[in-house]
């Protein structure tokens, strides 16, 4: 007995999302889709966290100490048994010997894959029956064992819940009985001990009581288990359906906000490199005006295709807005995602977008990197004021906006201060300088590009 949590070891089943974070303080234009936002994506992430833990898995370390535990268990008891006169040594010895063998026979079976001939992969049945029969052996060779039979039938059957149908538990409890009347009957007739078979009998007829009620309950089990099944299949779709958008099959600005936000968090904490990208298709309104909206919706599609066979694995894209993208570039410096940026440029450009498109397709792009301690807002407006650089020089061309350092910033020199203008406590205004470019923004975002 206990063989069977060992081979559960065999049977183990091998999960994007971003946690909620602090929602950064956008301005009312820019942060128009970041704030009704925030919510619904803290309790999506906490819905997929609390989710996270109902389907978890237990690790190969945790099966090995539940199986130690089981083990350890049914064999403890039976030394305390022996040690106290009750169990011979030969049956601690003989279940000291199933404990070992029949667990490397499975294992066998296992490694050489032979169960993958048999309809139920998992050989629940074959292991189950092998631990009943073993405790009703070790029974036989010393009544004493009767002791641990009933427990651990139940434990053996709960076992097996999963992979086999009430019915068939209904039969194994119905064997275990028999088998236990038949182990009686043979102790009555070798040993002739009128005390051992009353003791025996009144065993007997507690299991032979209790075995059938166990079975009927934990038979819904099964049931319980395939809607669980059904929900997290209908859960998991509902997470990818929430996570994307509907027309372009990339992210949605729910999920690329929140991935913002978590991405800032790790570089603050880790201190990796973070950067990102403003994509913005150029002359949008003329397609439109050219194709109608489903052509514009076309190109769209065709773009977001495009785009997320050019980025690496890592990058994560998603649609802020309109024509309007945003791609992620978690752990990765300045140079690596111009290079990226360059070549989503690229292929938009040299994209067949057909005879049907009388104007060209292409994009403005404007990258920049993260500075430490730098606000959400900060970081986000200096690549779009990248984007508005790249459409107003042309567009079809990738802008960088290099990062400044701020505790530089908050240090000029006598001649920085000179040329840029000294506040009236002579050092410079931050705070109106930072008000004066969000609102210098947010002008030009409401003109539109």
């Amino acid at each position: 007995m206990g063989m069977f949590p060992f081979l559960s070891l065999f049977s183990a089943r091998g999960s994007v999302g971003f946690a909620h974070s602090e929602g950064f303080p956008m301005s009312e234009d820019m942060g128009s889709g970041f704030g009704d936002s925030s919510a619904s994506v803290g309790n999506f992430g906490r819905r997929q966290s609390d989710f996270s833990r109902l389907r978890r898995t237990r690790s190969t370390a945790q099966k090995w100490l539940v199986v130690l535990l089981l083990l350890g268990a049914f064999v403890g008891v039976a030394a305390v048994f022996w040690a106290m006169g009750y169990v011979q040594a030969s049956t601690l010895q003989a279940l000291s010997g199933l404990v070992v063998a029949v667990p490397l026979v499975f294992l066998l079976l296992f490694r050489k894959q032979w169960n993958l001939k048999f309809r139920e992969k998992r050989l629940k049945l074959p292991i189950v029956v092998c631990a009943l029969a073993s405790m009703l052996w070790l029974v036989y060779l010393d009544p004493a064992m009767q002791m641990l039979l009933v427990p651990f039938t139940f434990v053996t059957l709960a076992y097996g819940m999963y992979r086999i149908s009430r019915n068939v538990a209904f039969l194994l409890a119905l064997s275990v009985v028999v088998g236990y009347a038949l182990v009686m009957a043979m102790h009555a007739f070798e040993r002739g001990n009128p005390a051992l078979l009353k003791l025996e009998f009144m065993h007997f007829l507690a299991l032979a009581a209790a075995l059938p009620g166990f079975v009927y309950l934990t038979g819904k089990v099964p049931l319980l288990h395939l809607v669980l099944n059904k929900a997290s299949r209908k859960i998991r779709t509902i997470e990818a359906d929430a996570q994307l958008d509907p027309l372009l099959c990339c992210y949605n600005r729910r999920y690329i906000v929140a991935a913002l936000e978590e991405q800032k968090q790790l570089a603050d904490e880790t201190g990796q490199p973070l950067c990102i990208a403003i994509i913005d298709l150029d002359h949008f309104k003329r397609i439109n005006d050219e194709m109608g909206h489903l052509g514009g919706d076309e190109v769209l599609r065709t773009f977001s295709r495009v785009a997320q066979q050019s980025v690496r694995d890592e990058d994560i894209f998603g649609r802020y807005g309109g024509e309007e993208f945003l791609l992620i570039f978690p752990g990765t410096s300045l140079l690596p995602a111009l290079n990226t940026c360059e070549r989503v440029r690229s292929q938009v450009e040299t994209h067949p977008w057909g005879a049907a498109m009388r104007s060209r397709v292409s994009v403005s792009i404007g990258v920049t990197q993260y500075v430490q301690g730098e606000s959400v807002l900060e970081f986000f407006s200096r690549a779009d004021t990248a984007t508005y650089l790249a459409k107003e020089g042309g567009r079809n061309q990738v802008v960088v906006e290099e990062p400044v350092d701020r505790r530089a910033a908050q240090k000029p020199d006598a001649d920085d201060e000179a040329r840029d203008g000294l506040g009236q406590d002579g050092e410079i205004d931050d705070d109106f300088s930072l008000v004066e470019e969000a609102g210098f923004i947010e002008e030009r975002r409401s003109g539109g590009h």
